[in-house]
């Protein structure tokens, strides 16, 4: 009797951490994709196109070395997640655009992609987190609730009625 074996599982994707300049090709893919997505859950609420608005709104050298940083994870290439920073005060980060491309969503990503936000923060000397998330992302609430960050607003109020919903985090020292 011939018993056929199944093939091993192929090999995970090796996952890239990159530190990128907000105009480099390989961050598009993922701010298109984010300014889409805020338009389809915000456009109501904030008018069309105020996707590119709000992706624009801070300049670019915000987010480079020495203060900022940007962070993209690839995988065999592609663009899969990223996440970026800025200072928001001497020893806080603000964390901004935190993103998993939707092909590539619960597979922990964006978990990786806040520690690796963290590590760098903490290592250019930061010592706190403030980041927001906007009332109709319930999954980045979710996601920053379940990864130790403190909510600055009412968790039983309707989110619509808080605006953007703040959170901070100490830095591990």
């Amino acid at each position: 009797m011939h018993l056929e074996t199944a093939p091993p599982p192929p090999a995970a994707a090796a996952l890239t951490v990159l530190e990128l300049p907000m105009d480099d090709p390989r961050v598009r893919p993922l701010l298109d994709e984010l300014a889409v997505e805020y338009d389809s859950r915000y456009g109501d609420l904030f008018g069309r196109g105020s996707a590119a608005a709000e992706l624009s709104k801070y300049p670019a050298a915000e987010f480079q070395a020495p203060a900022g940083a940007l962070l993209i994870i690839q995988e065999n290439g592609e663009s899969v997640a990223g996440g970026a920073f800025r200072r928001y005060d001497a020893q806080t980060a603000e964390f901004k655009r935190i993103w998993t491309h939707s092909a590539h969503r619960r597979r922990g990503l964006a978990r990786r992609v806040l520690a690796e936000l963290e590590l760098l923060a903490a290592a250019r000397g930061y010592r706190s987190v403030y980041l927001t998330t906007g009332p109709r992302q319930p999954e980045a609430r979710h996601l920053y609730l379940n990864t130790g960050y403190t909510p600055r607003f009412d968790l039983e109020a309707d989110p619509e009625t808080i605006g953007p919903l703040a959170f901070t985090k100490e830095l591990a020292g």
